[in-house]
């Protein structure tokens, strides 16, 4: 286990590095063609303040003397200064936002998990009946919907029924961080439900695809002829190897939870990393959009890595070396 762990951490470090070159060429070319100072002073521009500017955030250094400074201030935890916030750090900002958008994304796997996955496997236990095609025609339906379209239909028809009732229902922002009076709750059900519906269509598919193919599997057919039950089966030996890659996507997933809900915190007006993220891509703040690409880089890794100490939980024959 120390090994494995050894091992995957070096490549956590090489992968983050690989991406904060990436990102940093980026947004080092972006710049260079598109000054973000000029943009920043817009009417106001001065030579004197402009060249001023450039010295503090250090664009006037060679693009190695600029990666080895954005090297440092990661290291550091605070991604350097932002440019449309000026002398406030990066990581100040994305602190406002994350708590937000992990509980968004932790509801929202959650709700995501604990249907999809009941809905896939039931599909494969009765495949082919009314109750596999109903469920995945619901499962397609949500699939091919876009999540900017299922918010704007979430917010439609939160008005319809408040108009209809005479009630008053939120159809944007957000309450309080973690926490669930009723006006919180208010506030917080549609954008969760929302974001788990984006996911549980594909964990849905993916649950019944994987379960079919094992429920063909000779021990399977070994366990029905020892007369085991089939609740015994489907649980305890089936669904146990049928996890493996539903929990390879889980993996991914979590590295997505701080930044995977683009689309939903931006429509509903949810003040998450997020939309933090779109208006520095409008506003050309390129410390905070390179911040978050190397926050969901080592999200993603870390993720994969919690997904491969997952897979002896449910296949004991997968060692970690």
């Amino acid at each position: 286990m120390f090994q494995f762990l050894v091992k995957r951490l070096i490549g956590l470090v090489s992968v983050v590095l690989g991406v904060t070159f990436i990102t940093f060429i980026i947004g080092y070319a972006t710049s260079t063609t598109n000054d973000p100072i000029r943009i920043m002073m817009g009417q106001h521009f001065d030579l004197d303040t402009w060249l001023r500017l450039r010295h503090t955030y250090g664009l006037d250094l060679p693009w190695y003397e600029q990666y080895y400074n954005f090297l440092i201030h990661l290291f550091r935890f605070d991604f350097g200064l932002s440019y449309q916030y000026q002398n406030r750090p990066v990581s100040d900002i994305l602190a406002g936002g994350i708590p937000t958008s992990v509980e968004l994304a932790f509801w929202g796997l959650i709700i995501t998990i604990l249907i999809g996955i009941p809905t896939g496997v039931l599909s494969a236990v009765k495949a082919n009946s009314w109750i596999d095609t109903t469920n995945m025609a619901v499962a397609l339906i949500f699939y091919a919907i876009p999540a900017f379209a299922l918010c704007v239909s979430a917010q439609v028809l939160i008005s319809w029924l408040n108009s209809l009732s005479g009630s008053w229902w939120p159809i944007s922002n957000w309450g309080n961080p973690w926490q669930y009076t009723w006006t919180d709750i208010q506030y917080k059900l549609a954008p969760i439900v929302v974001y788990g519906a984006t996911g549980y269509a594909y964990f849905a598919r993916l649950a019944r695809t994987s379960m079919l193919e094992v429920l063909h599997q000779d021990y399977i057919r070994t366990a029905h002829a020892k007369g085991l039950r089939e609740r015994v089966i489907i649980y305890r030996h089936a669904l146990r190897n049928a996890m493996i890659p539903i929990v390879t996507y889980v993996g991914y997933l979590v590295g997505l939870l701080v930044a995977g809900a683009f689309f939903v915190e931006y429509i509903f007006n949810i003040p998450g990393i997020a939309r933090i993220t779109v208006q520095a891509s409008f506003s050309r703040d390129y410390p905070v959009i390179q911040a978050t690409a190397v926050v969901v880089a080592i999200g993603i890794v870390i993720g994969n890595l919690m997904a491969d100490i997952l897979y002896t939980l449910f296949d004991p024959r997968i060692k970690l070396s």
